[in-house]
């Protein structure tokens, strides 16, 4: 089993900053990306920001020049810095990692449980 927790969430006013963590935890031999989604309201869930092992990034435009992502690969961690947050970023936000476990090499697509962000205007 692979688990996933995320912290770092909470209420923001727009203009300020949050940061994500997420920490991959388990039978894990490799994890090749990692990333976050959210999920706001009646919307369906997106893609915000991914990783790569090799540190190759792949971000939202909603979100280019405001959020970074980055990860620790020793400590199995994803971050997520949101800056100049708005009230439409207001989501749940979920962590996935992909990878390949430590048993019989069988690969995992992991979620995290979802972290709120709200954002007031």
């Amino acid at each position: 089993q692979v688990q996933l927790v995320e912290s770092g969430g909470g209420l923001v006013q727009a203009g300020g900053s949050l940061r994500l963590s997420c920490a991959a935890s388990g039978s894990i031999l490799r994890i090749t990306v990692m990333g976050w989604y959210r999920q706001a309201p009646g919307k369906q869930r997106e893609l915000v920001a991914s990783i790569s092992s090799g540190g190759r990034t792949n971000l939202a435009d909603s979100v280019k020049g405001r959020f970074t992502i980055s990860r620790d690969n020793a400590k199995k961690t994803v971050y997520l810095q949101m800056n100049s947050l708005k009230p439409e970023d207001t989501a749940v936000y979920y962590c996935n990692a992909e990878g390949v476990r430590d048993v019989a090499y069988m690969t995992f697509k992991s979620w995290g449980q979802g972290i709120q962000v709200t954002v007031s205007s």
